[in-house]
Formats: structure tokens, C-alpha cells, sequence
């Protein structure tokens, strides 16, 4: 009598089932387990959107998220009664101090942070400087890119410039030269590599 041979296609079945016994669901696919989704990024929730905000005059300003600039709602208070040059210089230094502050818990989750530091100070125009001249007391090229990005798109999408091109005058402290900034879509979408657009301000 010849020896039985093995029959292979029974070996299919049978593992199979040996899999199935075991708990595990046999597979024709490799599957690779990569980490767990994450939150979308520069996405916020309502209650995040408004977790800065507070009593005061509702601004805008921009943060920083996946190397892009992104708007943030926030307050800033300004007493009542300042002129018109005043109130400016105050929502300017207003608009700083809220840059500088840490994003919100949820803000952070969804990937918000700022190159701007606290302690920047703004002041209005000396001598003969044009009217809207915002001098800081750090020099705006001594500032990072992002944090200069930061500063003109926020300056320039409030109400404390008073051009009507969107554009922003800004200088060093006293006697350091003015240049005038804009603030662009590419500046927004690369603040970190695309600088603001300016020229320099020769008189008033």
C-alpha cells in the first residue's frame, strides 16, 4: 500500500479554523496600526472661539497655527473719553498685550501659539512723524519674522490704523526711521518665510 500524500488544500480550511478558534480573524491584507487620529489642527470648537473674549471692545488679532497666521477673537478695554490719536495708541497697545498672552487651553490643543513677547511697548507719533505712526519699544526689525508678521496683520485689520489701504506705520523708538508695512496673503499664509511688504517713510 502507497503512502497516503497530504492533501494541501485541506490546509487552508484548517488553519482557518484554527485562527477562528483563537479569536483571530484570518486576513489576506497586511495591516498596519498607526497612531490614533488626532484633533484637526487650527480647528476650534465654539467654546474655544470664545474663551478669550471678555468685557471691552471686541478685536481681532492674529495667532500663529501650522506656520500660518489665524484670527482670534479677543477684547480690549479703552476708556471712555480719549481723543481719536489717544484711543488708537490705546487699542494699538491693547492689540500687543493680547499677542503676547498664551493662547487659551483649547487654542493650544488645536495648535495656536505666538512669537510675540510680552513687555512691548506702543506709543504715537513724535516730531514730525505722520499721523497713525505707531513707535514700538523694540525695533520692528529686531523683531522675529513671525512676530513682526503677527504685529502688522493685527495693526492693520483693526481700528487702530487710520489708513484707508490697510497699511501700517511703524518705527523703533524715538529717531529710529519709520517704514511703512502691509500685510498680504502671503505673509499670512508663510509669516515665517514671506516678510511684510514695506518702504520707508520719508516725512510726514
Amino acid at each position: 500500500m502507497t503512502p497516503r500524500r497530504a492533501r494541501p488544500w485541506l490546509a487552508a480550511p484548517l488553519l482557518a479554523a484554527l485562527l477562528a478558534g483563537c479569536g483571530i480573524r484570518p486576513t489576506q491584507v497586511p495591516t498596519e496600526f498607526g497612531p490614533a487620529p488626532s484633533r484637526v489642527p487650527c480647528a476650534l470648537s465654539g467654546t474655544d472661539s470664545s474663551t478669550q473674549t471678555g468685557r471691552g471692545i471686541p478685536v481681532q488679532i492674529f495667532l500663529l497655527c501650522a506656520s500660518q497666521l489665524v484670527t482670534a477673537d479677543r477684547s480690549v478695554r479703552i476708556p471712555d473719553g480719549p481723543a481719536e490719536a489717544e484711543r488708537r495708541v490705546l487699542v494699538a497697545q491693547g492689540l500687543l498685550d493680547q499677542l503676547a498672552v498664551q493662547p487659551s487651553s483649547g487654542e493650544q490643543q488645536a495648535g495656536y501659539t505666538t512669537g510675540v513677547t510680552g513687555g512691548i511697548r506702543a506709543s504715537g507719533p513724535r516730531g514730525k512723524d505722520p499721523d497713525g505712526t505707531f513707535r514700538l519699544s523694540t525695533r520692528p526689525q529686531d523683531l522675529t519674522s513671525y512676530a513682526l508678521a503677527q504685529i502688522v496683520c493685527t495693526f492693520a485689520d483693526s481700528e487702530a490704523t487710520a489708513a484707508e489701504d490697510g497699511s501700517v506705520v511703524l518705527g523703533g523708538p524715538a529717531g529710529q526711521p519709520l517704514r511703512r508695512y502691509t500685510c498680504t496673503t502671503e505673509v499670512r499664509s508663510h509669516p515665517g518665510t514671506v516678510a511684510p511688504p514695506s518702504s520707508q517713510v520719508t516725512g510726514p
